[in-house]
């Protein structure tokens, strides 16, 4: 786990070059010709938070209601939804889950522009679907996902970021920011921060992790790598809804992760910090905002970007806090690195 998280910045640097981002901006180019009315995501586990992300991406960026289809919905109960003017993405570290390729065939049998967006080129995903973007991120040797998680997070940016500019070339501004990213990605990592303070968490009986907008997908994947790694029951909220009912859980004995950016989501957790603190919940701020007193700061980035950066010292603070409590976080128990549903 440890290596794999070592070379995210290497990764986000290889789907960068010209190579890949040529072929991310292909099928962007695609995408952008076939004028979908609205997106629909697919995914599973750690994919299903990059979904997320994407989601939050399509609808801000391009302006198209986007949306996380169910899968169950077509597998289970045989369901025939109407996507004809949809652009229906498969997301999937390994391409193998027979539940996403099931949902992009019904898809495309509708009419759909199906994409699929995997680690595998030769996935049964891949040959379901109409298009397909590799995430280059290479073998992960551990269960818990981790270099493959953010190597889905930048594909996705790419490819919304090509569909908007029409072409699917990204802008000049855009590539610049982008091309820092590996530089960002290697300072944050050599922040031992998360190391420092997984002793803190060590006896927790459960966990919280909030964050708002672009930041609520990293809360989400921080809440599964910490029950996948260190079996800590541990709860995402949006910072919206936590005011709405679980706040009411939070104490001194339930620790809370918030992430925390610059940006419009970032600003409206400040509204959130202050009903943690009148909790007396013990709160680590995790993103480039300078607030709370205990965090794990990270590079201020346009938001777009910070989920790459942000989940970083989280995926960090997970393998060390397995580490602290005894755990194997290579092998967790009952995982297998494909898990197939239907």
């Amino acid at each position: 786990m440890a290596t794999d998280i070592d070379e995210q910045p290497a990764g986000y640097e290889r789907l960068l070059s010209a190579e890949h981002a040529t072929a991310i901006a292909r099928v962007a180019a695609a995408v952008a010709q076939r004028r979908p009315r609205h997106v629909v995501f697919t995914a599973r586990g750690t994919s299903d938070h990059a979904a997320l992300y994407a989601a939050y991406l399509t609808e801000i960026r391009l302006g198209l209601p986007a949306g996380l289809a169910s899968p169950s919905a077509v597998t289970l109960f045989g369901a025939r939804p109407d996507l004809s003017d949809a652009l229906v993405v498969g997301v999937s570290q390994s391409g193998g889950s027979p539940d996403l390729a099931e949902v992009l065939r019904v898809a495309r049998a509708s009419g759909a522009l199906t994409l699929a967006v995997t680690n595998n080129p030769d996935s049964p995903l891949v040959e379901t679907a109409e298009l397909s973007v590799d995430i280059a991120a290479g073998h992960e040797r551990a269960v818990a996902a981790t270099k493959t998680y953010t190597a889905e997070l930048l594909a996705l940016l790419m490819l919304v970021e090509g569909v908007r500019a029409g072409d699917g070339t990204l802008p000049a501004e855009e590539r610049a920011a982008l091309a820092r990213l590996p530089e960002l990605a290697a300072r944050t990592l050599a922040d031992d921060t998360p190391a420092r303070l997984a002793p803190r968490y060590r006896f927790a009986g459960q966990l919280v992790t909030t964050g708002r907008g672009y930041a609520y997908p990293t809360a989400q994947e921080a809440a599964l790598k910490l029950m996948e790694t260190s079996y800590l029951p541990a709860l995402a909220f949006s910072g919206a809804d936590l005011l709405h009912g679980p706040l009411a859980m939070t104490d001194p004995d339930v620790p809370v992760l918030a992430v925390v950016g610059s940006g419009p989501g970032g600003t409206s957790m400040r509204e959130v910090l202050p009903r943690l603190g009148e909790r007396r919940a013990d709160v680590v701020v995790v993103g480039s905002a300078d607030v709370g007193t205990t965090r794990m700061a990270v590079p201020d980035v346009d938001e777009r970007y910070a989920p790459l950066l942000d989940i970083l010292p989280l995926q960090r603070l997970a393998l060390s806090l397995a580490l602290a409590r005894g755990e194997d976080p290579d092998a967790p128990r009952g995982l297998k690195k494909v898990t197939a549903t239907m």
